[in-house]
């Protein structure tokens, strides 16, 4: 008979794998040995990788300004592609020399296709000026920077260039090095310079010099000879590499004979490009290299091999004087957060172990516990074929999953532990527990997966970061699920009762005490307080509505502030100032010399050593940056943010400055400015006048700093139209620009790859003859007939200004106005303000204003949006899942009451902890929507099952209330147990993650008690209602 008994109850499948505890064994093995294999091959990297779904269009127009390039070059691409499907805005930038255009392709399409048409349509395009280059259309790649290492010493700039590209190739000698770029140094370029009174004298142009260099710089194979003893290739190979090997090439020949060659008029130069870079660290001339990653490189083993050679390198190849130092290991940063997530993640394991042994026990602890190692090792098997990568986003994810991830087994495990203290041998109460709990575990996790999906569909930037935790999550709740139905009752089913003695029995003694006691005090606390509830519940739910109130209006009133994402802090604080466009480079090098001196003072001050590893000076054109290299988080007297703060104060007022930006921000979506408006007009004059306008108004916040008009009044330029005189003699505009151009850009003789670098061999005026307005008039034309004329008498000048740079989004000229705010929790108040009353006065003041908030506003607008969009979606699934259970459309009701109590918690906790609302604080709300509800799931369908036993709904809801206490009071602690490690993480690095972990925290604590009391309450406020529908229908009955 106990046979068949037990033969029953091992029917079906959670019976069947209870009673056949090999499989389950095996199971569990399979899941925890394929998920450590697994877990090794697995890529790892700092941040998700991801296409970034656009296609860059670039055409280089060497000496043209950024209005040429607008009207030659950009208004063409634009026109060109405007029509093409799949792209979703186009954006233009016009610099001088160069155009910039980038689509933005919708997600989900095509990128490869669309990017082929783009193509297509700007090969067809013919109006582009001759001048201008071959246009580049590429997919924007990201590339993932590893490390940079600063080549510095007392040499010149071209011998720091060939060590650099000595250290580059020895870099990549390495099989675990494949990429490594020099940053920061100036094209190689030679200039073969001529003076006006040698071209005069031999009746040449440049042009004619260029032509014949390029004439006599061939290198072409010429077919073979076909012989008896085999081919022999015929090869014309007169290349030029160097500029010393010009000298000797003929330009003309005299009268009598005699050739002129090239070294007889000119002076041959083989340096660098005409740019103003120049870079220095520790006040050192330097160059930058930067070592990348790729493919399945992960940054730990990258920044190993550089490590490897940067000592042989530093003590074989580099000569006395020059070092090689490593200035930023992103792997540094990789393996610090790695270890904090790692870190808080034993801690949360630890604690909830701790918490469940105190209210089960010790072995019932450990099986229950056991579900997080197999939900996290089986998830791999997943995640492996998913393509989800070991990086910052998906560790995080884990350990949001840590507490939440036992609340299934610790609801079955607690049931089968209720079952055999009620009477029952392990077995059946493994069996009959795990049964009776599987509809509302199952719905429960199905739920936790539901309420996550929303942030799967965030768009844009910070979707394609943040996608994974979705991906993760279900991932770990699909085995846990698995785990505590089929696994965990084979474990607790076939435990035996042993006899403990010593340490085991005092710990097995010392809990069941607590376990009485706190069932004392479940009766004798809770139970009187939970009937006051309910013979009050109109009263309770009165309470709980008013709170609600109190916390929606103050979210509403803007005190709480709202930021994009917490700011997490670099390694490096750094200042960029802008002076006006044409500015001598002197000048440039002046202002970098008091930035640098002003860091020097900050850390002379503030630790030295402690504080500082260098300093990285560089200058390009017009700006100057500084970056102040710190020591590691957990070293360094100050942080970041506060050395920022002390170099602007010391800096003070610099005159003569178009902007200046102090950083101490991290790279990724918490980094930029914190206000940025973009403004559009036909007009440009309106445009400049608003933005100038609209800088003010921001200037009178004193919360706003680091203020950007976003214009420019750019160089000085020369516009010429040829006189009639000039036109008389021939001349035609296009002969005057050509010849100009050649004179003071240069006439591109030759461009040649000399090892990895193309090197151009340009034509030109001696830089003497190119230094003054004076120079330019006086400069000698040639016209068609062989004649002369001084330009001066050939044109008339008009002197004005170019625009340095142009901006373009979807067809209309733009103005981007950006400040950041200290704090960033002002920026809500900043925005409304600047919204409701400084933008519509410039739009009443200049008609035809438009503006947009793009950068981080645009950013939060589209990922709060989609966030609430996807919640309401998640909220109607959840509503329709848990009614099939159910078989109801009110309780669903009562259930999910909890979320909107959830989300007061997590208010509460952002108050508490000192944080902002974020992104990251709605990815917490959004995901705590699902993990609130399960309690109350369970507690109402215990309800339920007790009143078809026969209860009355009050009792029924009361007993639900009482034995449920232990379970929900156990999930909502080790839910809070496993994030509290992170929520009360005092480390800077974590600063990004810890609104989501407060967020689910505290949400879940404060929830617990709208569970336990207001829950019940509504269940019978519901159950009051009926009774007063179904009273009116029986009195609108006839009388019989």
């Amino acid at each position: 008979m106990k046979a068949a008994e037990r033969e029953k109850r091992s029917s079906g499948a959670i019976g069947w794998m209870a009673g056949h505890s090999v499989t389950a064994n095996l199971l569990m093995l399979v899941l925890l040995v394929g998920g450590i294999i697994f877990s090794l091959k697995i890529k790892k990297e700092v941040f998700p990788d991801f296409e970034l779904d656009r296609v860059n269009i670039t055409v280089p127009y060497p000496g043209a300004s950024p209005e040429e390039i607008e009207r030659g070059i950009l208004l063409a691409i634009e026109e060109a592609i405007v029509d093409l499907e799949g792209i979703k805005k186009v954006m233009s930038t016009a610099d001088e020399g160069v155009a910039r255009v980038t689509a933005e392709i919708h997600e989900g399409e095509d990128i490869q296709a669309i990017g082929q048409d783009i193509k297509n349509e700007v090969d067809r395009i013919t109006s582009f000026p001759e001048e201008a280059e071959e246009p580049q259309v590429v997919i924007a790649k990201r590339k993932r920077f590893v490390v940079s290492l600063a080549l510095y010493g007392n040499e010149s700039e071209r011998v720091l260039r060939e060590l650099a590209e000595v250290v580059r190739d020895r870099l990549l000698q390495d099989p675990a090095i494949t990429q490594v770029e020099l940053v920061g140094v100036r094209p190689l370029e030679i200039s073969i310079e001529i003076p006006q009174n040698n071209l005069r004298s031999y009746n040449l142009t440049l042009g004619e010099v260029a032509q014949r260099i390029r004439q006599a710089s061939v290198e072409l194979p010429g077919g073979a000879i076909k012989s008896e003893s085999g081919d022999i290739l015929v090869r014309i190979k007169d290349r030029r590499d160097y500029g010393r090997e010009f000298a000797h090439i003929p330009i003309v020949t005299t009268q009598d004979g005699t050739q002129i060659l090239l070294e007889d008029i000119a002076n041959t130069r083989d340096g660098f490009a005409e740019t103003d870079n120049f870079a220095t660290y520790n006040g050192k001339q330097a160059v930058l290299i930067e070592v990348y990653r790729v493919g399945d490189q992960t940054p730990t083993s990258v920044s190993q091999a550089v490590r490897q050679q940067l000592a042989i390198i530093n003590s074989q190849v580099l000569p006395k004087g020059v070092a090689l130092e490593s200035r930023y290991d992103r792997s540094d940063i990789y393996q610090q957060r790695m270890d904090l997530l790692l870190t808080n993640g034993y801690l949360g394991l630890g604690l909830v172990f701790i918490l469940l042994a105190i209210f089960l026990e010790a072995r019932l602890a450990f099986w229950v516990s056991l579900g997080i190692p197999i939900s996290f090792l089986g998830s791999m098997l997943i995640l492996v074929v998913l393509g989800v990568s070991i990086n910052l986003v998906s560790m995080f994810a884990f350990i949001v999953t840590l507490g939440i991830v036992v609340d299934d087994a610790i609801v079955v495990g607690e049931n089968i532990y209720y079952h055999h203290q009620a009477g029952l041998p392990w077995f059946e109460a493994a069996v009959s527990g795990a049964r009776e709990i599987a509809m509302p575990v199952t719905f429960s996790v199905l739920t936790n997966m539901v309420a996550f999906m929303p942030i799967f569909f965030v768009p844009g930037f910070m979707g394609k970061v943040f996608k994974q935790i979705p991906i993760v999550v279900i991932s770990v709740f699909a085995i846990s699920l698995i785990e505590s139905l089929f696994i965990l009752p084979a474990h607790l089913g076939h435990r035996k009762e042993r006899t403990r003695s010593g340490l085991f029995a005092w710990l097995h003694n010392s809990q069941q005490r607590f376990s009485r006691f706190f069932s004392r005090m479940v009766q004798t606390r809770y139970g009187p307080f939970l009937d006051l509830a309910l013979h009050y519940r109109y009263v309770t739910i009165s309470i709980g509505l008013a709170v609600l109130l109190v916390t929606g209006g103050y979210i509403k009133s803007g005190r709480m502030g709202f930021e994009l994402f917490p700011k997490v802090e670099s390694d490096y604080a750094k200042v960029t100032a802008v002076l006006p466009f044409g500015t001598a480079f002197q000048k440039t090098a002046k202002v970098q010399e008091k930035l640098v001196s002003v860091a020097q003072k900050v850390v002379a001050q503030n630790g030295g050593d402690r504080l500082s590893e260098g300093i990285f000076a560089v200058i390009t054109g017009n700006q100057a940056e500084v970056r102040l290299y710190l020591t590691p988080p957990g070293e360094r007297p100050i942080s970041t943010a506060q050395v920022t703060e002390l170099w602007r104060t010391e800096v003070g007022i610099i005159p003569g400055l178009e902007s200046i930006k102090f950083e101490s921000d991290a790279g990724g979506p918490g980094r930029g400015a914190a206000l940025s408006v973009e403004l559009s007009h036909r007009d440009v004059t309106v445009l400049q006048r608003a933005s100038a306008e609209l800088a003010e108004a921001l200037a009178f916040y004193p919360e706003a700093v680091d203020i950007d008009d976003g214009f420019s009044p750019g160089k000085h330029q020369l516009d010429f139209q040829i006189t009639p005189e000039g036109r008389s003699l021939g001349l035609t505009s296009q002969e005057v620009a050509r010849q100009v151009r050649h004179a003071y850009y240069g006439a591109e003789a030759l461009r040649q790859q000399r090892g990895r670098n193309e090197i151009k061999v340009m034509v030109r005026l001696p830089r003497d003859e190119r230094t003054s307005e004076y120079n330019l008039e006086e400069m000698i034309l040639r016209t068609p007939a062989g004649s002369e004329i001084p330009l001066r008498e050939a044109v008339d000048v008009k002197r004005g200004r170019a625009y340095t740079t142009i901006d373009r989004r979807d067809g209309r000229r733009i103005v981007t106005v950006t400040a950041d705010v200290r704090p960033r929790s002002k920026t809500g108040l900043i925005l409304g303000s600047v919204k409701s009353e400084t933008l519509p006065d410039l739009q009443q003041r200049y008609p035809g204003l438009t503006f947009t908030f793009e950068g981080r506003q645009a950013d939060r607008r589209e990922s709060t949006q989609s966030l609430m969009r996807g919640l309401m979606m998640a909220l109607i699934v959840i509503y329709a899942m848990l009614a099939v259970p159910f078989n109801s459309y009110i309780q669903p009701l009562i259930i999910m009451l909890s979320i909107p109590f959830g989300i007061v918690g997590a208010v509460i906790g952002h108050l508490l902890m000192g944080f902002s609302l974020s992104v990251m604080s709605l990815f917490g709300v959004v995901a705590l929507s699902g993990v609130v509800v399960n309690d109350s799931l369970v507690l109402i369908d215990f309800a339920n099952r007790k009143h078809r036993t026969g209860l009355g709904r009050h009792q029924a809801v009361r007993e639900a209330g009482i034995h449920r206490f232990r379970p929900i009071l156990l999930t909502s602690l080790t839910t809070f147990g496993g994030l509290a490690p992170m929520i009360f993480e005092t480390s800077r690095q974590a600063r990004f993650l810890i609104p989501m972990a407060v967020s689910l925290g505290f949400g879940i604590i404060f929830a617990t008690l709208i569970t336990l009391l207001l829950v019940p309450t509504l269940y019978l406020i519901v159950e009051d209602i009926k009774r007063l529908f179904r009273a009116d229908e029986l009195s609108d009955q006839p009388v019989a």
